[in-house]
């Protein structure tokens, strides 16, 4: 395998090189360690993970460290970036550029984001290190140039979350799924499998090689709507199902998949980006509703598991989870056998921000059993607190190396998948895939099922213009009349506020969670979970007596039954 060589030459190379590489942290400092990597004892050696436990063993502290740190860089190219960017690079890290935070850093990935509207994580977000594919293939071939430099010659672990639906980084050019409600929804948990398929192809494809996702939550309901349609439902099978399906459609297309947020974000009203969360259910109830998905996607092949920064009252009470060893190494590991990488959620937030110092929190997450900290608010000082640890001995320097060797060994099975060409992007066949599984979630919760479901013309309102000008159009493509001053009304229920606005209507569809509708009085009431142009195009097709709502809600809608359309 590509990158198993790499690792063997570069053993060879730093141990006749002396590594050449600084252990005095971001600071550039010239002193290094006196441990050397051992010489490969065979080219041919069968096992990835013997090989990367001898390179992270023989690893300058630095380039160590480095393995375990997944910041976000300001700029969209590697090496020329703008004056705004140059100045949020120089307060990250010291530095100019993306490539230039990779060296000095000797960082082991990369987090591409996109701040962006209506988007439920975007507080944590600085700004934006995405703009379009073609730029976004750029910029990740750029870093893994940069990355290629460095003494361990180990790819990036170039992480986003496409989760689809509310958070959903990269919007254009590419296929965009529904949510995870909406696949939840359709029946047919194949239909999650490919779905998820075209889009770890459209990542690869796009130097993206780790997506933090699926979302693993159970959402408890109306009252726990921090997660929202992120969740696949409210059944603890249901939604284990819809993970190992996506699970192994991230992981066949070579993208590493990511559980999110063990132990279970679900059944909170409190946000994380702001405030750390209360899990009070029982360590039975917890398992037995919130943990089991996880064991479910781990079962599956999933390469990750994201930690939430969760009070687990049942498991370590006032102890975010993120900071728990007893989540983390005796839960996750232990009880659950888990093997993989585990990666802190974003450590810019609230619910860790307010409790310890970005040095100090890195040490501790670390301490607690995470392999990577994504998005440290203080880069250096969350390098140089590792490296402090690391050198007193707080942190012992074993602990630091099997992470970095279950690091390495995820980049040598991602290196062995060879890049999709662009081409790869929104394909036909990619759109009827993931068409298939938007129509498969269309609810139809009340009104007569089969045939058009309102009189023609027919105008449409609510949610925001790009919604309705998109089904608009799939009416028209359906041989519906649109008149915009007239005709029976189609109602768009959207996001975040825009669920409060509900109005009398003949037909009212819900665009994200579907709670609202049971409180709709229009004739007709639909679900599609989602906004995005396939789910419109579903919709349409069953408004326009094309095709039959087959999707069955999984949540409760007070006063409705899960499926008007038996």
């Amino acid at each position: 395998m590509r990158l198993r060589a790499a690792l063997l030459s570069t053993a060879l190379s730093i141990a006749v090189a002396g590594c050449g590489a600084a252990s005095g942290g971001g600071d550039g400092g010239q002193k290094r360690d006196a441990a050397q990597p051992p010489a490969p004892s065979s080219s041919t050696s069968p096992d990835p993970a013997a090989e990367a436990a001898k390179i992270a063993a023989g690893l300058p502290d630095v380039d160590l460290v480095g393995q375990l740190l997944m910041p976000f860089a300001y700029g969209n190219d590697a090496a020329k970036v703008s004056d705004g960017s140059r100045a949020g690079n120089q307060k990250v890290g010291g530095v100019d550029t993306p490539a230039q935070l990779v060296e000095r850093y000797r960082l082991g990935g990369l987090i591409l984001v996109r701040r962006a509207s209506g988007d439920a994580t975007a507080g944590t977000n600085p700004t934006s290190n995405i703009d379009s594919p073609a730029q976004v293939r750029t910029l990740t071939g750029g870093l893994q140039q940069a990355a290629r430099k460095l003494p361990s010659r180990a790819p990036l672990l170039v992480g986003t979350d496409q989760e689809h639906g509310t958070v959903t980084r990269i919007r254009d050019g590419v296929t965009l799924l529904p949510s995870a409600m909406a696949l939840g929804a359709a029946t047919d948990p194949r239909l999650t499998e490919q779905a998820s398929q075209v889009s770890a192809t459209e990542l690869a494809a796009l130097g993206i090689n780790v997506d933090f996702a699926p979302d693993a939550d159970v959402t408890g309901g109306p009252g726990n709507d921090v997660i929202g349609s992120r969740s696949f439902g409210a059944n603890p099978a249901l939604v284990g199902q819809r993970v190992a399906a996506a699970v192994r459609g991230y992981e066949r297309a070579g993208v590493a998949a990511t559980l999110k947020h063990f132990p279970g974000h679900g059944h909170t009203s409190a946000d994380s980006h702001e405030e750390l969360p209360v899990l009070r259910q029982s360590r039975s109830q917890l398992i037995a509703r919130d943990v089991a998905p996880f064991s479910a996607g781990i079962t599956a092949g999933a390469s990750l598991v994201m930690t939430g920064h969760l009070d687990v009252q049942a498991v370590d009470p006032g102890v975010p989870a993120t900071l728990s060893r007893k989540v983390l190494v005796d839960l996750l590991r232990g009880q659950l056998r888990f093997k993989g990488v585990v990666v802190s959620d974003a450590m810019n937030m609230a619910a860790i921000t307010k409790k310890y110092p970005a040095g100090e929190a890195a040490v501790r997450a670390v301490l607690a059993g995470n392999d990577i900290l994504l998005m440290p608010p203080d880069l250096r000082a969350a390098q140089q607190g590792l490296l402090g640890a690391v050198r007193s001995g707080r942190l012992p320097r074993a602990q630091v190396v099997e992470s970095a060797t279950r690091i390495l060994t995820l980049k040598t099975r991602l290196a062995a998948t060879s890049q999709p060409a662009m081409s790869a992007l929104n394909t036909p066949t990619n759109r009827a895939r993931v068409g298939a599984a938007a129509a498969g979630a269309v609810t139809q919760f009340r009104g007569s099922c089969g045939g058009a479901l309102i009189r023609q013309p027919v105008r449409v309102t609510g949610a925001t213009g790009k919604h309705r000008d998109a089904l608009a159009a799939a009416l028209r493509r359906n041989g519906m009349r649109v008149d915009a001053s007239a005709g029976e009304t189609i109602h768009l229920v959207g996001y975040g506020e825009g669920a409060k606005d509900l109005q009398p209507a003949g037909v009212t569809v819900a665009l994200d969670t579907p709670y609202v509708l049971s409180s709709a009085r229009s004739p007709v009431l639909l679900a599609a979970y989602s906004g995005v142009p396939l789910s419109l195009e579903a919709v349409a097709a069953v408004i326009a007596g094309k095709a039959r709502a087959t999707g069955r809600s999984p949540v409760t809608v007070a006063g409705l039954p899960a499926t008007a359309c038996r």
